[in-house]
């Protein structure tokens, strides 16, 4: 990742998830990566880029073995005091996980892409670590709310000041160049540009909605093509010992075949 959250940039993010309408936000957010992962008991997660744990906590108490990485000691410090022993916490960055092929059932990057210095390269490995499905939750550039985050961002001090923003397509065309043409799903949320109620919040939960290209929060998800470490074999038997049994059977063939002519 091109930035690393400071301490400052993890109490202002908690200070702005406190606020109820922000809390909304989020729900939405969630609520739309659970329904496109589905995810089942007795299975691993690894959410990359997990900053303080919101992104993790919906898998809580749900039979799920959960890991999050981030390269922000100050992110990760939040994070363990939101979600206790049950997560795994490791620092590290997005491009370079230190995970093997298929450790993880399911990847996702919860506005991640945005700050990372190679998105590209962050899509790859969690493709490379999972082998049921990963999620990628952006802010839809070619959306109203993505638009007053970018405007916010020239009056104040913002995460955003460093962030890039990625459109459906983008992410679509990046797990077709990865994976090939697997089945890639997407919905949005945040269709309205403004503080987000309840009534809204009700309506956001109609599916019809939810395929409109221009809501706010987009989710994008793919199944990967797993991908099996293959170890060379060891052969047992010398080259002179395979040269002596191919000289046996020929042997064996010009006797069988002198009894035939025999016969």
């Amino acid at each position: 990742m091109s930035y690393v959250f400071d301490h400052q940039d993890a109490a202002r993010y908690e200070k702005w998830l406190a606020m109820e309408k922000n809390r909304r936000v989020l729900e939405l957010e969630t609520r739309v990566m659970m329904e496109m992962l589905s995810p089942v008991p007795v299975r691993r997660l690894l959410d990359i880029g997990c900053g303080t744990g919101a992104s993790l906590e919906p898998f809580l108490n749900k039979g799920i073995e959960l890991t999050g990485i981030d390269p922000s000691p100050a992110m990760l410090d939040y994070a363990a005091q939101r979600l206790g022993n049950p997560v795994d916490l490791y620092q590290g960055y997005a491009e370079d996980l230190p995970f093997a092929d298929n450790s993880f059932h399911y990847a996702i990057l919860f506005l991640t892409l945005e700050f990372c210095d190679d998105p590209e390269r962050a899509l790859e490995e969690a493709c490379r670590v999972a082998r049921d499905r990963v999620f990628v939750g952006i802010l839809n550039r070619y959306s109203g709310y993505a638009l007053c985050c970018r405007m916010a961002r020239l009056f104040r001090n913002s995460v955003y000041s460093r962030a890039r923003f990625f459109s459906i397509y983008e992410i679509r065309r990046m797990f077709y160049s990865m994976l090939g043409q697997v089945p890639v799903d997407w919905r949005t949320v945040l269709q309205f540009p403004v503080a987000v109620s309840a009534v809204l919040n009700r309506l956001e939960s109609y599916r019809i909605l939810q395929y409109s290209p221009f809501g706010g929060f987009a989710g994008i998800a793919a199944d990967p093509v797993p991908k099996f470490q293959v170890s060379p074999l060891t052969l047992r038997c010398k080259v002179n010992q395979i040269a002596a049994s191919n000289e046996q059977v020929a042997g064996w063939s010009r006797d069988y075949g002198n009894q035939k002519i025999q016969n």
